[in-house]
């Protein structure tokens, strides 16, 4: 059965044992101090307390800041160039007005209302459960996955403060927003603040590729995940004749290493780092540069599971 989740309800300060919300140093839960519910309208003026290593996590007027340097007053942690991109006021407001809808011409996106219907067969198995939509951007997805209502909650997470701003004023532009399903999350992908075991489905919409360290992310979500979780991403596939340019694969990681930027050069490669991280499972779908790709079940929280053995069935919860 797919695990629900509930609001959390406190008055003055109750533990969120209930909460999947974790400190991203310990990864121990949180306390949640100020207001009664996390939602994405109850953000300013709450604090999320960690009682072991005492560090608190402040709410402002769009999201919670749940990054390991939240709150330091002279450090900053330096980020690649692939990220701090992102982070650009410009950058933020372009990505729904024009950006996001030229995948379709140049990388084979089919849209993002096509990508929605793909992606909602591959999270059959995390129906009314919570979803995290990682490196979500302005929160196209996000958006889309709140409104359908196939989830008891929607983490909208992205290290980009101006993008999730961004994502916040489309929120309040549209009056019947289910705001109460929806909260935003600063955070970085390789140390994701959420308990162990405890997220059902995972999304990560065209964000593989500029992950600075895709095996840290993707170990990061097995570790999130649920036993019989799901981790549905989209990303390029540079294969074809690119596969056998000479010394192309140390190239590319001289790319990566200064952009923090990657591209895959085959299935298979995907398929590896999925497996190498505690993955097992994979699917996908592939339409020119365009891959959905699907790998499930966590093995590390499961243990007794053989990565050559066939996933065990995950029943959805009936609506």
């Amino acid at each position: 059965m797919v695990s629900s989740f509930e609001p959390i309800v406190v008055e003055n300060e109750v533990s969120s044992s209930k909460s999947i919300l974790a400190c991203p140093i310990c990864y121990d839960s949180l306390t949640l101090i100020g207001n009664h519910v996390l939602s994405v309208e109850s953000a300013a003026g709450s604090t999320l307390q960690c009682n072991t290593c005492k560090k608190s996590f402040y709410g402002n007027q769009t999201h919670y800041d749940m990054t390991v340097s939240s709150g330091a007053k002279d450090y900053g942690a330096p980020m690649p160039p692939s990220t701090e991109f992102f982070r650009f006021p410009l950058i933020s407001f372009l990505y729904e007005r024009g950006w996001r809808q030229s995948f379709s011409i140049w990388g084979g996106f089919p849209g993002p209302e096509k990508e929605f219907e793909l992606m909602r067969d591959f999270l059959k198995p995390a129906l009314d459960g919570n979803i995290v939509d990682a490196s979500c951007g302005s929160g196209l997805f996000s958006r889309l996955f709140a409104q359908s209502g196939l989830f008891s909650l929607v983490i909208a997470l992205d290290y980009s403060e101006n993008m999730l701003h961004q994502c916040y004023e489309f929120i309040k532009q549209e009056e019947t927003f289910p705001k109460e399903n929806l909260i935003l999350v600063r955070a970085d992908i390789s140390r994701l603040p959420f308990v162990s075991s405890s997220v059902d489905a995972v999304h990560a919409g065209a964000a593989l590729q500029c992950w600075p360290s895709p095996s840290a992310a993707v170990a990061e979500i097995s570790r999130v995940l649920r036993p019989g979780g799901v981790f549905v991403a989209t990303t390029y596939i540079f294969d074809g004749p690119f596969a056998f340019i000479p010394f192309l694969r140390r190239q590319r990681q001289i790319i990566a290493a200064v952009s923090g930027s990657h591209f895959f050069l085959s299935e298979r490669e995907l398929q590896d780092l999925c497996t190498a991280c505690g993955l097992v499972g994979f699917t996908s779908i592939r339409n020119g540069l365009f891959e959905i790709l699907q790998p499930g079940i966590p093995i590390n929280v499961i243990g007794a599971i053989n990565t050559e053995r066939s996933p065990p069935i995950i029943e959805p919860r009936l609506p």
